[in-house]
């Protein structure tokens, strides 16, 4: 192929932010060429401001059915990423999928392995893998500067949300709708980062989760999780949508000193001797290394963002270029966030491998009871106009 013919499931936020940059001529190498949603208004918004070249389909079996394009890109409501995603392999299509992967790694695994049989493309929109900030820390961690690491403490509660936030879709914060809340919604790019960063997943989990602890919702808006990882480091991951001022800070300490993210900067405390070494060859009590505070520099704003992760897929398919986000990956996050609602919900430690006939049993649970109802009452989530 010479160019990639794009096609969205799911206008709805992003859907409609991806649609622009792919019918704006942003992506080199791209096009768009249809779009694909369940609601009416949102395909009139379509046909208004789309190139009159790009087909709409009401179904996504319709689309897919089509032959319009080679890559579906699929930005739906999160319980409907994995079944799209299936249903787009076995079809012949390449896939990249909005975040998170899913809701229950249980799904995600059998997305993973469709992916794997079909033997396309599978990128995931994770977008601040562009960040030049983030990528420079995994360069740092991962080459050795900051020898091993001992501690990884992450304060993300700059995601402040009104009532009136929640409000404005039944299906928010709800577990039939959503699937979780800060954890699915605001947090999978942080989660997601803390392993990309570090190149470590934890052994095991230990979380404390509030449900609807400053808003009227069901689903989590407060978390403090304690992970243990098996070189004996240890990690920390607040977060919440209830706090204002917010604070984002992600700290990682190591033999050689601290890093530290916070407002755009990369700061790292460098010992000049590394602690352990140290410590073996101090003899006069009191006393610590040598440390300098040295301002690592980053140059790139925040990334390309979106328009990062499509160039990035275009060229995948068009060069052969590696993806900067395989959506494999995808499942490293929602296991976190699986284990941390699985530990709140069993009050006790949730050991990695996740137990995911286990979860997915408590979230089937949790779903039965959930305020959001379509269909009948099924709680099927059937609306692929996705917004995040």
């Amino acid at each position: 192929m010479d160019k990639v013919r794009f096609a969205i499931i799911g206008i709805g936020n992003m859907g409609t932010s991806h649609a622009l940059n792919l019918s704006s001529g942003e992506i080199r190498g791209a096009e768009l060429t249809a779009v694909c949603d369940t609601n009416p208004d949102r395909l009139k918004w379509a046909k208004e401001h789309l190139p009159e070249t790009v087909l709409n389909f009401d179904t996504p079996e319709a689309l897919l059915a089509s032959g319009a394009m080679d890559t579906v890109l699929i930005a739906t409501p999160h319980y409907d990423h994995p079944t799209l995603a299936v249903q787009a392999f076995e079809s012949g299509y390449h896939v990249l999928v909005e975040k998170p992967a899913g809701v229950y790694t249980k799904a995600v695994r059998e997305m993973n392995e469709a992916a794997a049989k079909s033997g396309k493309q599978f990128g995931i929109m994770y977008n601040q893998r562009t960040n030049p900030l983030y990528a420079k820390l995994r360069d740092l961690v991962l080459s050795g500067e900051l020898g091993t690491i001992r501690r990884t403490n992450w304060i993300i509660t700059n995601w402040y949300r009104s009532q009136s936030y929640y409000d404005s879709g039944g299906w928010r914060a709800t577990w039939a709708g959503e699937g979780g809340g800060v954890l699915l919604n605001q947090d999978p790019h942080q989660l997601d980062l803390w392993q990309w960063t570090t190149g470590m997943m934890p052994k095991r989990v230990r979380a404390f989760c509030h449900f609807g602890k400053y808003r009227n919702i069901e689903v989590e808006d407060d978390v403090t999780a304690y992970v243990e990882y098996e070189n004996g480091a240890t990690g920390l991951f607040v977060t919440t949508t209830g706090e204002a001022p917010g604070t984002n800070r992600f700290e990682l300490t190591g033999d050689n000193g601290k890093i530290v993210v916070e407002d755009g900067k990369l700061t790292f405390w460098r010992l000049r001797v590394p602690e352990p070494k140290f410590n073996a060859e101090y003899t006069s009590g009191f006393g610590q290394p040598e440390c300098w505070k040295c301002e690592i520099p980053v140059s790139g704003g925040d990334g390309l963002q979106h328009r990062g992760i499509l160039q990035n897929f275009t060229n995948a398919l068009l060069y052969g270029e590696k993806l900067l986000a395989p959506g494999e990956d995808g499942i490293l996050g929602l296991t976190l966030s699986n284990a941390m609602h699985l530990s709140a919900w069993t009050d006790d430690w949730v050991e990695l491998p996740l137990d995911e006939d286990l979860f997915y049993t408590k979230l089937q649970e949790k779903i039965r009871t959930s305020s959001f109802r379509k269909e009948g009452g099924s709680g099927k989530v059937l609306d692929v106009s996705g917004t995040h």
